[in-house]
C-alpha cells in the first residue's frame, strides 16, 4: 500500500441488510403518517412523499438497478475514482466526513465536476469480509485520500 502505483479496485452487490434498514424505516414514516392526527392532505402529501423518496432511492443507492447507481471504487495514481454503468469510471474527491467502520462504510465525495456532495453507503455484506476490510484499509490510510482529482 506505500507505493502509489499500487491500483486497488472492488465493485459490490446490493445489500440485503441495507433493504432491510431502509424498509423498516420506511414502515415507521408511513405508520406514523397513518397514525398522526392531521389533516388528511397533508397525510396524502406525506405519503406521496415517502413514495416519491422510495422511488428514487430505491434503484439508485440500495438495489443499484438505476445505470446511473454507483457499484464500484478504485484507487489508482491518478485518485480515487467511483464506477457506474452510465457513465464508466469517474474521478472523485472523498471528503473528510467518509466514514471506514466495520459494519459499514461511507463514502462522501464530490465528482471532479460536480458542484454537490453525495454519499455512497457500502454495508459489510455488499462485499466480501477480506475485500471490505482492505477497502477500510486503504481509506483510512492511504495518502492524499482527500486531495482533488488530477
Amino acid at each position: 500500500m506505500s507505493n502509489p502505483s499500487d491500483v486497488f479496485e472492488c465493485r459490490w452487490r446490493p445489500s440485503r441488510q441495507l433493504l432491510a434498514a431502509y424498509l423498516i424505516a420506511q414502515t415507521l414514516a408511513l405508520s406514523s403518517l397513518a397514525l398522526a392526527d392531521i389533516p388528511s392532505w397533508s397525510r396524502l402529501l406525506g405519503v406521496s412523499l415517502c413514495l416519491a423518496q422510495a422511488a428514487w432511492c430505491l434503484p439508485r443507492q440500495i438495489l443499484l438497478s438505476h445505470p446511473a447507481a454507483f457499484r464500484g471504487v478504485r484507487r489508482t495514481a491518478e485518485g480515487w475514482q467511483l464506477w457506474s454503468a452510465r457513465n464508466g469510471w469517474q474521478s472523485v474527491q472523498l471528503r473528510p466526513d467518509s466514514l471506514a467502520l466495520p459494519q459499514a462504510i461511507v463514502l462522501r465525495f464530490r465528482l471532479a465536476d460536480g458542484r454537490w456532495v453525495r454519499g455512497v453507503c457500502i454495508p459489510r455484506d455488499a462485499l466480501a469480509r477480506d475485500v471490505h476490510r482492505r477497502l477500510r484499509v486503504r481509506l483510512k490510510f492511504s495518502r492524499r485520500r482527500w486531495a482533488a482529482p488530477e
